[in-house]
């Protein structure tokens, strides 16, 4: 047992994928008797969408501290969260568009059930159904978007509030924390929802299923990397205007302790030191801009979120109209927002996206195995935007201090 707990958590998942691979193979059909455990792991994930999003992006909010911070510094990081997110969801689901990574899998052989409808049959029933009638409705259905909106409302109404608001902002920040450390717990039992889920798909799928997720995990990095060489370097060169090589030099310790780690709230301390010892970042801007960024900032995830439910819907022969990727776009968004920045959080935001367009959560059977491989990348990814967005605000506010930031010749 202490053998198990000091092995890091991702090594187990490893293993737990190879052995499940090899099992599946082996067992043929037969694993499908052990399915139940991946569906336990299943439900166990859907058991905190609500309670993680709710904390978490009234908590984010609130983290603001005043209204009057979303001015020069605030305002324009939050603006640049939010158009990095679009563009990261909508990268995702170009990739799977172009790729279609889950066509031709046959997966007749999978009883999925029901699938589950999508909550919007057009554009004003989707505005409409925005605004929740009751927020305790709302968290026992599982809505996501009134769920998201009534989460902002409550925050904008902490900091509304003032130093009156204080406690309140203080049970939901703790609450925050709670819910990271029972996800944490929920994450042990990855190895073994991993191991089940990925046997039960070789056996009944074969080496197919193994190919289209190979395909996703080379999606994922390939727009991670996209996301980081154009996106970001466009930022850094045309609105901070620094010079490329001596910003990733600079922030190269945080991007490999986020790599390593996959956790934004872990690489934090690193992320910080990097931007305002080796980038010249003032620690005003880097404190509130990357802090709230880590908390806030997923672009790797939204990313991920917009290619995942693609393939879902690809490998279940489920057809999305161009309305469908609007709510997968905001939904994907929104819900990185209220995404944890610890390991594994991705897959439990994957329900309320995928639920949102009526694709089959069976989808986290597929992707659940390689999901810690593809989680290390998406992190980075996130590490990069935050540090780029503080740099960018930075220089847009006078706060960047150029003679700080490394030189390109430097080792």
């Amino acid at each position: 047992m202490r053998f198990w707990f000091a092995t890091p958590l991702w090594q187990r998942v490893i293993a737990a994928l190879v052995l499940g691979i090899l099992v599946g193979y082996l067992w043929g059909p037969g694993a499908e008797s052990i399915k139940w455990i991946g569906d336990l792991f299943i439900a166990a994930i859907k058991m905190l969408v609500v309670p993680l999003i709710f904390f978490s992006l009234v908590s984010g909010v609130a983290a603001i501290g005043d209204l009057r911070k979303l001015g020069a510094v605030g305002g324009r990081a939050v603006l640049l969260f939010v158009i990095t997110g679009q563009i990261a969801v909508w990268l995702g689901l170009g990739l799977g568009t172009l790729f279609q990574p889950g066509a031709g899998l046959d997966t007749s052989a999978i009883d999925v059930g029901e699938v589950p409808q999508s909550n919007f049959t057009g554009w004003t029933d989707m505005i409409v159904a925005t605004v929740p009638a009751s927020p305790v409705q709302v968290m026992a259905d599982g809505a996501v978007l009134p769920l998201i909106v009534f989460s902002l409302l409550i925050g904008i109404g902490i900091l509304m509030a003032k130093d009156e608001g204080t406690p309140v902002a203080r049970v939901f920040d703790s609450g925050s924390v709670v819910m990271q450390k029972v996800t944490a717990i929920v994450m042990e039992l990855t190895p073994f929802g991993v191991f089940a889920l990925i046997a039960w798909v070789t056996g009944t799928l074969g080496i197919p299923a193994l190919l289209a997720l190979g395909q996703v995990v080379a999606l994922n990095y390939l727009g991670c990397f996209l996301m980081i060489g154009l996106v970001y370097v466009a930022m850094l060169k045309f609105m901070a205007r620094v010079p490329v090589v001596a910003f990733f030099r600079g922030m190269v310790d945080a991007l490999v302790v986020s790599f390593s780690t996959a956790s934004s709230s872990a690489t934090l301390p690193v992320t910080l030191r990097c931007l305002e010892r080796n980038v010249g970042v003032g620690r005003s801007v880097s404190s509130f801009t990357a802090s709230l960024g880590a908390t806030i900032n997923m672009d790797g995830t939204a990313m991920y979120l917009g290619l995942a439910t693609l393939f879902g819907a690809q490998i279940f022969g489920i057809e999305l109209g161009f309305s469908d990727y609007i709510i997968i776009a905001v939904t994907a968004t929104l819900g990185s927002i209220g995404a944890a920045g610890i390991p594994g959080t991705g897959l439990i935001m994957m329900t309320l996206v995928m639920g949102s367009v009526g694709v089959p959560l069976e989808t986290i059977a597929f992707v659940a195995g390689a999901d810690r491989i593809m989680d290390m990348m998406r992190t980075t990814t996130n590490v990069t935007s935050d540090a780029t967005i503080a740099t960018t605000v930075a220089a847009m506010t006078g706060a960047l201090d150029r003679d700080e930031l490394v030189s390109a010749d430097d080792v």
